[in-house]
């Protein structure tokens, strides 16, 4: 009888060097990576459709709105009447002594009252806005979604997109009409003190510039600002609220990203919606 034939253990698999498995990661994580900013950008936009459908949708949160109205009206009214006085004395101060230099003094009042009207006041509105309400908006929906609120509101067939997003985001473009109204005039009222008394202008040549200058389509171009920038605010602070990263500390960072965000998108969306009304109404008397 022949011998049997010992049985040779298996040949391990060959390792992968170091330097291959590290040279692989890059190429397998740089889509996710890349890919990253545009899926976030797409669950924005999805958020906001989502809002503009469930506006619609009955029965609508009376009572929340009305509280969220008078949470974001009461924590950026005081703010608003405070930040357009300076606001307003700087940009008088700095338009009065440019058409001193210019020699087209009696044009003063119509060009700072334009540049608050137009610009500054939505702008502001926008910040403190999003600075006070939306970072309180996003610590609230971040606070409750980390504690599985929102989780059991879907479990029991509740929307947490109707019953609490659409209620803030609604009261944040509402406020912003309305204080944006504030800002216009108490901006206004500042930069005619500062001219008038400080540069000495002429109280009716300021007027007669301003009057002017002006129409009415700059104050709806201000409207229309502040509409848009208090729907963006409400829109980026809820998403943020919604989505929070790694528990009470992901709130925190989530509330930063939020203010972050919309500000860049405020100044973008500014831009653009300058332009596009620049070219569609004339200037007066052109």
């Amino acid at each position: 009888m022949t011998a049997p034939m010992p049985v040779l253990p298996p040949e391990p698999p060959p390792a992968r060097s170091a330097g291959a498995t590290a040279s692989q990661r890059p190429e397998q994580k740089a889509p996710n990576r890349l890919l990253s900013p545009l899926r976030e950008t797409g669950k924005l936009f999805s958020l906001a459709a989502t809002v503009g459908r469930e506006v619609f949708r009955r029965p609508f949160q009376v009572r929340e709105f009305i509280e969220q109205f008078w949470f974001v009206a009461s924590v950026t009214i005081l703010p608003a009447a405070l930040v357009s006085i300076p606001f307003g004395a700087v940009i008088a101060l700095q338009v009065g002594s440019l058409t001193q230099q210019l020699g087209a003094q009696s044009f003063t009042g119509g060009a700072s009252v334009l540049a608050v009207i137009q610009q500054a006041s939505p702008i502001i509105v926008a910040l403190l806005i999003s600075g006070a309400a939306g970072s309180a908006i996003c610590a609230d929906l971040g606070s409750r979604k980390i504690r599985e609120e929102l989780d059991a509101m879907e479990v029991m067939g509740v929307s947490p997109i109707q019953r609490l997003v659409v209620p803030r985001v609604l009261a944040t473009m509402l406020v912003a009409v309305l204080l944006n109204g504030l800002v216009s005039v108490v901006g206004t009222l500042g930069g005619y003190f500062f001219n008038v008394i400080l540069q000495h202008g002429t109280p009716g040549a300021y007027l007669a510039s301003f009057s002017a200058l002006a129409q009415l389509p700059d104050l709806y171009i201000s409207e229309v600002k502040a509409l848009i920038f208090g729907f963006i605010a409400g829109i980026v602070a809820a998403y943020r609220g919604l989505n929070p990263r790694g528990g009470p500390k992901g709130v925190g960072d989530a509330v930063n990203q939020s203010v972050v965000i919309t500000f860049m998108l405020l100044f973008f969306v500014n831009t653009v919606l300058t332009a596009i009304y620049l070219q569609i109404v004339p200037a007066k008397g052109s």
